[in-house]
């Protein structure tokens, strides 16, 4: 899967282009660095998810090694339980967070 991302720091957007060349527009979460499996992960959603509370909003998941120029680099998929553990457990504690405040 290709992303395209504009670095402007106001713009918290990612289009991604399935194999079929369609374009989808989502909105960039948050992202975070692990030391341990030495990658970056970005947690985005669909564009106008949230506008209806009463659905659930499917969150995506990638881990990416930024370009030197800040970006996201390529896309990859999570591929072990470990990492998918130490992935949820930083959501979980996002999630935490935004409810208290």
């Amino acid at each position: 899967m290709t992303h395209e991302h504009d670095h402007n720091e106001e713009d918290r957007y990612i289009t991604l282009v399935d194999e079929n060349g369609d374009e989808q527009l989502f909105e960039i979460l948050f992202t975070f660095d692990s030391d341990e499996f030495e990658k970056s992960y970005v947690f985005f959603y669909p564009v106008g998810a949230n506008e209806d509370e009463e659905e659930e909003i499917d969150i995506l998941t990638y881990a990416y090694i930024p370009t030197e120029d800040g970006g996201f680099g390529e896309l990859m998929e999570i591929e072990t339980d470990e990492e998918w553990d130490m992935v949820e457990e930083v959501f979980n504690t996002f999630n935490e967070e935004q409810e208290e405040e």
